[in-house]
């Protein structure tokens, strides 16, 4: 092999090592269960030690926050009473945990933008309007999609070389629930295809895997099954009231709700496991 072919094999070989070791970027939003409710401190030693590797290659980015290694969040104090736990973490933990352990030689970043009881139909409608937040009282709340589109590219703009991997949505309960009349639900599924369509737009990615979790019911969960079914490019998590099932879901007790700690690692978990069988990349 002459001088002028090794320089070029060797180029090439530079160049797809630099394509493999892209940053895998992916984006999270939602309400409050994407938020997270799940107490920290019942994590084992052994997930802890799991989350103590993966905060070496995987970043947080999270609510406007700068972007810090992987881990649980500090919260509010009417939250920490709520749920006596200072410390809480939604899906991001344990689908970071699982990404770093299956790609430990790339940069992974996770963008959240997450607030409790906001609708689909009001403060993250793609195409907000005064009258629809009005309907769900959410007039005074911020403008959620642009919040995130904004906050998202901010971000990446910090970023040389990124690959756009997919998005994770955990939401939909607010919009299923009647005191707001039928429309919210009514609408729900239009509304969805509209959030996952304008996504695709706002970041120049028209296959962009989006990842549902099931949550809410009737209309709402009928229009996330039948926009998984109609675009290959979405996957739906499915939960189920049987307690026997692998997708039943603990939650605390009424009034305080939301998922437990290890449901919100099995959803974590799920979110990964969805994204690697259905997006093998």
């Amino acid at each position: 092999m002459n001088k002028l072919a090794i320089i070029i094999v060797f180029f090439f070989a530079i160049n797809s090592s630099s394509q493999d070791k892209k940053t895998k970027v992916f984006l999270l939003a939602g309400q409050s269960n994407m938020d997270g409710r799940a107490k920290a401190s019942d994590l084992s030693e052994i997930d802890k030690q799991r989350l103590k590797k993966a905060q070496k290659n995987v970043t947080l980015y999270y609510n406007f926050d700068e972007g810090k290694p992987l881990d649980s969040t500090k919260v509010a104090k009417h939250t920490s009473k709520k749920f006596r736990a200072d410390y809480l973490f939604g899906p991001e933990l344990f689908f970071g945990i699982k990404m770093s352990e299956k790609y430990p030689d790339h940069k992974i970043l996770l963008i959240k933008r997450s607030r409790g009881g906001m609708s689909l139909y009001g403060a993250w409608n793609p195409d907000w309007s005064l009258e629809k937040a009005t309907l769900m009282k959410e007039q005074k709340q911020p403008k959620l999609y642009a919040e995130f589109i904004d906050y998202s590219k901010k971000t990446l703009a910090n970023l040389t070389d990124y690959e756009l991997c997919g998005m994770l949505w955990v939401q939909g309960e607010t919009d299923s629930g009647k005191r707001f009349g039928p429309k919210p639900a009514n609408e729900y599924e239009v509304n969805l295809k509209n959030l996952i369509s304008s996504a695709r737009k706002d970041f120049n990615k028209p296959n962009l895997p989006f990842l549902i979790f099931q949550v809410g019911g009737g209309k709402v969960v009928e229009g996330m099954k039948n926009t998984a079914k109609e675009d290959e490019n979405v996957v739906l998590i499915p939960q189920k009231t049987d307690k026997k099932s692998k997708f039943y879901f603990e939650r605390n007790p009424p009034p305080v709700g939301h998922y437990v700690t290890s449901s919100m690692k099995k959803i974590g978990e799920y979110f990964f496991d969805f994204y690697i069988t259905n997006f093998p990349n």
